[in-house]
């Protein structure tokens, strides 16, 4: 497998995941299955506030990678930037994902894309999720790029994941996110399907 590959190329390095996001971090291990020593900004002690004032997700990935990896240069950083781009809101919330409606609040968050979308039909709600991973400490910087495809419901549907994932059907799964069990969205996630285009390009 492509894991066990890179749990050789890196020899079991500790990988910090530049995020305190914990729902971010406990699905990119699940997505690893466990074979990092994998730890996010929640287990380190020193790290200051980042302000992600970049203009797009690749800009945010790398202020997030380079801040830690200033403070932790021996140590493989990965960073992520992931965001829900809705095109009858012209992409967004895009970068603002997380704070779209205040200080990731979630809830907030999904309650406010709803009554913007409100009473527009199915074929108008289309959305994808776009994850950009930077991963700095080998040779050179790596960036991989995921995107999943779907719909933005008219009501929430499901419990499960975390963000946007009750109100985003799957064209992949034929679900919403909030529907599907860990297993199925860590196999078609933009999550993950970066974290693969991730591994391909440190096997090239």
């Amino acid at each position: 497998m492509f894991f066990d590959y890179f749990s050789y190329y890196v020899n079991m390095q500790r990988i910090i995941f530049a995020t305190k996001n914990r729902g971010k971090s406990q699905e990119a291990a699940s997505i690893l299955n466990g074979r990092f020593d994998l730890i996010d900004l929640n287990h380190l002690s020193n790290i200051p506030e980042i302000v992600e004032n970049g203009s797009s997700f690749l800009e945010n990935a790398e202020i997030k990678a380079k801040t830690t990896a200033q403070l932790y240069p021996n140590d493989l950083v990965m960073a992520e930037d992931t965001g829900l781009c809705i095109d009858a809101l012209n992409g967004r919330p895009g970068i603002y994902s997380a704070r779209y409606a205040g200080d990731h609040n979630d809830q907030a968050n999904v309650e406010k894309v709803l009554k913007e979308l409100k009473g527009l039909p199915t074929e108008k709600r289309s959305a994808h999720f776009t994850t950009i991973i930077v991963l700095l400490g080998l040779k050179k910087e790596i960036i991989a790029k995921g995107i999943s495809e779907g719909t933005i419901l008219d009501h929430q549907e499901g419990l499960d994941g975390f963000g946007y994932d009750p109100i985003f059907y799957s064209h992949d799964l034929g679900k919403s996110f909030g529907q599907a069990s860990e297993k199925e969205k860590d196999s078609i996630s933009h999550r993950a399907k970066a974290l693969k285009d991730l591994i391909s390009q440190i096997k090239a």
